[in-house]
């Protein structure tokens, strides 16, 4: 697991090196007694005992959230996480494939999601189920993805919101060109500037793909935010067996700057994600953000955490985990009663059963839709292939097969 002393390296030569091998009984105890994970360079706003702290550089950027804004991203994060719950029982009863959780991540999600205008540009990889809900996609709209109906039926020129991307790290390089597109085409440079948002997790940084476009994206200071979600875990191999150094400090090597933010707080989430898409959209980009967040559940639910990581770890990251902090700041400055959290709760219900019954009575897509979006303009040789498919496959008609 993560410990203060491998990751607290604020710069080179300062201090020790990070521990490239597995961490030592110390660094477990000290990781798992940390209160400010993720060390002294992490901008928090929101502790997780709910108290909010001040921060000079980035308060501006959160002074217009009120008491009604903060109840909405509680209500977005219950939601979502209500929505990924319901995923993965549905997947656990045999009606998906697979489902990819994103427990403990909503605020990372939430807040950066949230920080987004209607013109900018979101490219998820397949977790970023809390950034679909923010750009406005149904979370029925995920199920076909999982179920392995479609890849994805929302219109992602409408929602600015790219189809789902299974193969790690592969979106980096579909964002960087989407956004060198958007400054070529003059749309940054005033406040009214478009900006990309492209997430990813700590295992994609290992991938030549995303360093590929951080070369590109750098090279013609493209308004591309890279969104890392740094969960501690790439599948099984902790964050300290790919990096020497804090995530966000590897920016410094392309030219930008990086920067890492408290995942679990949705408040720093919204204001750092909001002060680097205005950095963007001012043709200052791109910006890494590293979100220190951590995967309360599974990798996918093929995978099994038990066999290589600790209970107490998690028993630690429940401590810090993003609704609640959210909820005893909400109450603790009477900003929210018991009937709010009971009608979010209710609301909460209700998403799910309408996922469930949706689920189970999902009608099976037609044979032909395999050959439909294939090509952005018509093929003859496609064509043909699809007829000959359509009639061989009619010859099994009212059969048993």
């Amino acid at each position: 697991m993560s410990s203060p002393e491998q990751w607290t390296h604020p710069e080179p030569r300062e201090g020790p090196a990070a521990t490239a091998a597995a961490p030592t009984s110390e660094q477990v105890i000290a990781g798992l007694r940390a209160t400010s994970e993720g060390g002294p360079e992490l901008v928090q706003l929101l502790t997780p005992e709910g108290e909010r702290v001040e921060n000079p550089e980035f308060d501006q950027y959160v002074a217009d959230v009120t008491a009604q804004d903060l109840r909405s991203l509680y209500r977005d994060m219950v939601l979502v996480r209500r929505a990924d719950r319901e995923g993965n029982a549905l997947q656990r009863q045999g009606q998906l494939g697979i489902w990819v959780p994103l427990l403990g991540q909503e605020a990372a999600q939430i807040g950066a999601g949230r920080a987004m205008r209607p013109t900018d540009m979101a490219f998820p990889s397949y977790r970023e189920h809390g950034v679909a809900w923010c750009r406005g996609i149904d979370p029925k709209d995920l199920l076909g993805i999982f179920r392995g109906t479609d890849h994805g039926s929302w219109d992602s020129t409408e929602k600015r919101f790219h189809p789902y991307t299974i193969v790690i790290g592969n979106q980096v390089l579909n964002a960087a060109g989407y956004a060198m597109g958007q400054r070529f085409e003059g749309k940054v440079g005033d406040d009214d500037g478009e900006a990309t948002m492209v997430f990813f997790g700590d295992g994609a940084t290992s991938q030549g793909d995303v360093h590929e476009g951080f070369v590109w994206a750098a090279v013609y200071d493209a308004p591309l935010v890279f969104f890392c979600q740094n969960n501690q875990w790439a599948i099984s191999e902790p964050t300290e067996r790919q990096s020497r150094l804090p995530l966000y400090q590897r920016a410094r090597g392309y030219g930008f700057p990086g920067i890492r933010v408290d995942g679990n707080d949705v408040l720093a989430t919204l204001a750092v994600t909001r002060w680097a898409l205005d950095q963007c959209r001012h043709g200052n980009g791109p910006v890494l953000i590293e979100a220190f967040t951590y995967r309360m559940d599974a990798h996918t639910t093929t995978d099994d955490p038990t066999r290589y990581r600790h209970s107490d770890e998690l028993e630690a990251w429940k401590l810090k985990d993003p609704i609640e902090r959210v909820r005893v700041n909400l109450v603790r400055h009477g900003d929210a009663d018991q009937d709010f959290f009971d009608s979010v709760q209710a609301d909460a219900d209700a998403l799910a059963a309408d996922l469930r019954e949706f689920c189970f009575n999902m009608p099976q897509p037609p044979t032909e839709q395999m050959f439909d979006h294939v090509y952005a303009e018509a093929s003859p040789f496609l064509d043909a292939q699809r007829d000959e498919f359509l009639a061989y496959h009619a010859e099994f008609a009212g059969g048993e097969h």
